[in-house]
Order: C-alpha cells, then sequence, then structure tokens
C-alpha cells in the first residue's frame, strides 16, 4: 500500500470522528511533540543560546504563517460567503484575540526565558522560577489549542475554506514548533539544578492546556456556527501576540538575531508549504 493511501484511509477515518474527538486527538498529539522535546533533558544538560534563539525564530515563523494561512485567510472567506463587510468579522476578532492576550499576560504572572525571577510579568507572586516559567509557555499554548479545535469544527460544518486536511496541517505545523518549547523549559531548568525527572515534567505540562483548548474551540464553533470567522480570527491575534511580544524579541537578545530572523522565515515556509499541501 502506498503512503498516499495510508495518508487517505488515516484522513477518511478522523474526518468520520466528531470534531470534539478530532480536536482532542490533535491536541493530545501536540502535546506529545512538547513532552518529546522536554525529554531532551535525559540525555543533554543544556541547549546553547543560539540554538535556542534559532528554535525560537522558527516557533514564531510557523505560528505566522498558521496565522494567516490557517486562520485568517479561512475567515476572511467564511465572512465573505455570509454576506455583509467581509473583512469586519475577521478585524474584529484579531484585534479580541491580541486583546485578550494582553490583558492576561499583564495578570497572570509568568517569565520570559533566561530572565532572573525578580523580572517576571504579571501581577506580583511568590511563585518559583519553574512555575514562572511553564506559565509563559503556557500562554503560547492556549491560542494554539484553540486554532486546532475552531479549524476542526469549521471543518465539521462542511463550510469552505476549512477541511479536515488544513486542520490536519495546522496540527503538524503546531506539534513540530511545540518541539522547542518543550526543550525551552526543560533544558534551563535542568542546568539551574533540577533533577530531569521534574525539568520533563515541567516541560511536558506547559502544553497540558492544548488537549482542553482545542476541545473548547471544536465545541464553541460547531455549536455555535456564526462565531466562526470571529473565533478563526481571534486565535490568529491571539498567536501574532505571542510572536511580537515574547518569541521575537526572546530570539534577538543575544547577537543571534540574523540567526533566528533567517530561522523565521524558514518556520514561515514550512508551514505555508504544509497547509497549501495538505489544506
Amino acid at each position: 500500500m502506498s503512503p498516499y493511501a495510508i495518508d487517505s484511509a488515516m484522513i477518511e477515518w478522523l474526518s468520520e470522528l466528531s470534531p470534539v474527538w478530532q480536536a482532542l486527538l490533535a491536541g493530545t498529539g501536540t502535546w506529545l511533540v512538547t513532552a518529546i522535546g522536554a525529554a531532551l533533558v535525559f540525555g543533554f544538560v543544556g541547549v546553547s543560546r543560539k540554538l535556542m534563539d534559532a528554535m525560537l525564530g522558527f516557533s514564531g515563523g510557523v505560528m505566522l504563517a498558521a496565522s494567516y494561512w490557517s486562520l485568517l485567510a479561512p475567515a476572511i472567506e467564511i465572512a465573505e460567503q455570509t454576506g455583509g463587510i467581509k473583512w469586519l468579522p475577521p478585524a474584529i476578532g484579531f484585534l479580541a484575540g491580541g486583546g485578550v492576550l494582553w490583558a492576561i499576560d499583564k495578570v497572570l504572572p509568568h517569565l520570559h526565558l533566561y530572565l532572573p525571577v525578580d523580572q517576571a510579568e504579571g501581577l506580583p507572586t511568590s511563585w518559583r522560577r519553574s512555575v514562572l516559567l511553564v506559565t509563559a509557555i503556557t500562554l503560547h499554548n492556549i491560542p494554539e489549542g484553540l486554532a486546532i479545535g475552531v479549524v476542526f469544527g469549521g471543518a465539521a460544518m462542511g463550510i469552505q475554506g476549512a477541511t479536515v486536511e488544513a486542520a490536519i496541517a495546522l496540527a503538524v505545523g503546531i506539534g513540530i514548533q511545540n518541539f522547542p518549547e518543550g526543550v525551552a523549559v526543560a533544558m534551563p531548568l535542568r542546568a539551574e539544578g533540577m533533577s530531569r525527572i521534574k525539568s520533563f515534567w515541567f516541560g511536558a505540562a506547559s502544553a497540558l492546556v492544548e488537549p482542553p483548548a482545542a476541545v473548547l474551540g471544536a465545541a464553541a464553533v460547531f455549536y455555535a456556527r456564526p462565531i466562526l470567522p470571529y473565533a478563526l480570527s481571534f486565535a490568529a491575534g491571539a498567536m501574532v501576540f505571542v510572536v511580537v511580544e515574547e518569541l521575537i524579541p526572546e530570539s534577538q537578545q543575544k547577537g543571534n538575531a540574523d540567526l533566528a530572523t533567517v530561522c523565521l522565515m524558514v518556520g514561515f515556509v514550512v508551514m505555508m508549504v504544509l497547509d497549501v499541501s495538505l489544506g
């Protein structure tokens, strides 16, 4: 049997499931990739800052491409089909997604990579550094999980521009960029003296929010069809906020700006190819 036939059979099998189950499976898969990244802590003590900046840049590129190809473009197409001002629902949803992440960023205590604990953002807290790091990565994963679920929910409704193949492409792209996120949490904690098991656990735990977020996104749009263009663009706005506010600045602080930028562009192209070829 050819690989194409196997892929077609898998897509057909997945298409027969409810969007909630589809989102749960996809969200669990992206979490698993994060855990695999965190598992590198069992074989390595740390990762060089240059490599980490390259991975952060790559992750940013994947998220930016997914924001347009998998989320904003379908949102505009769906809004156009429903009549009215075709750019208005995507614009509202996009700004709302960024606004909500901005508000969470100001309230929820979290710590960016490589910063001392006294530079934690959000409300003052006595949380330990490990918890603050996990919280920061979790902020990335909430919109990612929502995005996966929203696309699966739209595909289940048979709406043009939202297909199971496109949802799979999005999940694969997010899974690829989740690998360095697992590394980004586990390795610094190990380098600071935390045990390998605890470092792995914190790295894996940072993406535990993705499966429930995916389920929430799928259920929301499946049972409330009119919100689909808003939900798609909301996830896009949240993802773009994360890239611009965290990933890009973090990747360009230690003299690796050119490398991080090139990797961002490579990540963008990888996600674009995935979406165009699979979606």
